[in-house]
């Protein structure tokens, strides 16, 4: 008789897009590994997720932090995993409500984001990181900082993962005909993507576009993505009447980068940022900041420029767009950065091996 398929339970807590898609397209391709995949989360987590041929979902509450709602996740997390060989929490809020999960039940971790607080608000955070460092069986940082907090949290074993960012679709239009409906002929574009939200520091973005108020001919900064801060934003791009379109949320990324003669992303921090891969694979020359993951990330391949530096920014931008030779080569040096990089497949194929470790399972063949 073959062997029984391994069984895996994806544990997701609340998220609006990118490590939704990662666990997306983990869950879609662990089949080809003889793998079968559920995951478990919010219910904007699953939206997130959506619908996955052969792949079950179930909606888990894994971000509220009264204790009775953390007790009730904790007792559904156990028959949730009831019948599952490894247990694969992706942040700390789902690793600390999956630790919960059966006896004997190997627990994989995720660590997606860095903590950007301060105060009683930190402190907190750090005990979340030593509760949860400590009762996985395995930690993986989605970039090489977040592996030295795991390790220094406590954490049994740790090593860094490639999230790799899923491969967007050929664009839909034309360069031309995007720049048109966007009433930008003539003009360059300056794209930024994210959720709008301080660790972004979009605002970082529009006072260095201020510097092109005024010029009916200069660049054009487009912003996609919601958030918190969207108005806060808003009211920045009116005040200083800097060139800046906030576009909302987008589904025609392939499209704006197609577009774009620029990717910004000036964040505080970042892992392995999913921008930033589709910006290289694009072609598209990147300005962002050596922060978390970027830096190993990006190579040589972009511009750097410190965290919160407005004329640095600026610079930079105006460097890219004044320089057709130099475009070009970060086009050229971005592909080829990309092309280093794991493919989903070697991702995946890695995860996998890495649960039959833990489940015990001989690696296939």
């Amino acid at each position: 008789m073959p062997d029984k398929p391994l069984r895996v339970l994806l544990v997701v807590g609340e998220t609006t897009g990118g490590i939704g898609r990662h666990v997306a397209l983990v869950a879609q391709h662990l089949g080809r590994h003889g793998i079968a995949a559920a995951v478990c989360g919010p219910a904007s987590a699953l939206d997130v997720i959506g619908d996955l041929p052969g792949v079950g979902k179930a909606e888990l509450v894994t971000s509220s932090s009264r204790l009775d709602a953390v007790f009730r996740a904790r007792s559904r997390m156990r028959r949730l995993a009831r019948g599952f060989d490894v247990v694969h929490a992706h942040g700390l809020r789902a690793g600390a409500i999956a630790a919960a999960r059966r006896r004997g039940q190997p627990l994989l971790v995720t660590w997606h984001n860095a903590p950007l607080m301060s105060g009683p608000n930190l402190f907190a955070h750090s005990g979340l990181e030593r509760y949860v460092a400590r009762r996985a069986d395995l930690t993986l940082g989605a970039s090489p900082d977040l592996t030295d907090s795991a390790l220094q949290a406590g954490a049994r074993k740790a090593r860094s993962t490639f999230v790799v960012a899923p491969p967007l679709p050929p664009p839909s239009r034309s360069r031309d005909q995007v720049r048109e409906e966007l009433d930008a002929a003539g003009r360059s574009i300056v794209l930024a993507v994210g959720r709008l939200q301080a660790q972004k520091r979009f605002d970082v973005l529009i006072a260095a576009a201020s510097r092109w108020t005024g010029r009916a001919s200069g660049p054009l900064v487009l912003i996609a993505g919601d958030g918190p801060d969207r108005a806060a934003l808003t009211a920045q791009a009116t005040l200083t009447g800097a060139p800046v379109r906030l576009l909302g949320a987008r589904t025609d990324i392939a499209d704006l980068l197609a577009a774009a003669d620029v990717v910004a992303l000036p964040s505080m921090w970042e892992a392995r940022s999913l921008v930033a891969q589709e910006a290289l694979r694009a072609g598209v020359p990147l300005v962002t900041t050596p922060v978390g993951g970027l830096p190993e990330l990006v190579g040589t391949a972009s511009l750097l420029v410190p965290v919160g530096n407005v004329p640095a920014l600026g610079d930079a931008i105006d460097r890219v767009l004044g320089d057709p030779a130099l475009a070009t080569s970060m086009a050229e040096a971005g592909r080829a950065q990309a092309a280093t990089w794991p493919s989903v497949d070697d991702a995946v194929a890695d995860l996998a091996a890495t649960y039959r470790r833990l489940a015990g399972h001989a690696e296939r063949r």
